[in-house]
């Protein structure tokens, strides 16, 4: 399967005041192709009902759907992928727990991550944070542009920029080789979620 989206959009529902579908359903109606779905505190049964959910709405709009970390949340709910950090299993582990059936996204931090990861059969990497995000603030400061470019030469699969990106600096993570980029509160905290998804697009563009 190949990655055939260039924006990534991580969900959290901390973030707005909506139902979680209604906003990734907004998001959706704004053109966004990819969700991560990422409610790492969340019970399995209810992570579960909601996984099912987003389901149902990614394929209405002809979306992909992640599941962070629970393979076997997104082989139930038959999300196209799983997206990995570096305290989950190992990408060759979820390939083959999942039978080919997964396209694989892993969080890295560094070259020698990306490298792993790619070795490990990872479909496409997250990388960051490249500018310095609250969020991301627990991964310690920002690989930086220059990082993006540099972990581009060691790595033939798809990279996504990931950490502060938002509108006004999306030309720059993608000029300094991202193939895509990854966000959460750039649309997610947006006033108006579909129009948010909409000027993102055009900027990846």
């Amino acid at each position: 399967m190949a990655v055939d989206f260039k924006l990534y959009l991580i969900t959290d529902r901390k973030q707005t005041k909506m139902p979680l579908p209604d906003v990734v359903r907004l998001a959706l109606e704004g053109g966004v192709k990819a969700i991560q779905l990422r409610e790492k505190d969340l019970p399995v049964r209810d992570l579960l009902q909601l996984a099912r959910e987003l389901r149902i709405l990614t394929r209405d709009f002809g979306a992909r759907l992640f599941i962070n970390d629970r393979v076997d949340v997104a082989l139930a709910v038959e999300a196209d992928g799983v997206h990995l950090g570096q305290q989950s299993m190992p990408p060759e582990a979820a390939k083959k727990v999942a039978g080919g059936r997964l396209m694989i996204g892993v969080s890295v931090h560094t070259i020698e991550e990306a490298k792993v990861a790619e070795t490990g059969g990872a479909d496409f990497i997250t990388f960051g944070p490249v500018f310095s995000t609250p969020s991301k603030a627990e991964f310690g400061s920002p690989v930086g542009l220059d990082g993006l470019k540099t972990v581009k030469k060691f790595v033939r699969i798809p990279i996504l920029g990931l950490g502060g990106v938002k509108s006004g600096n999306i030309k720059q993570v993608l000029n300094y080789g991202a193939d895509g980029i990854s966000m959460i509160s750039a649309i997610f905290s947006a006033k108006d979620i579909r129009k948010a998804a909409e000027t993102v697009l055009r900027e990846t563009t």
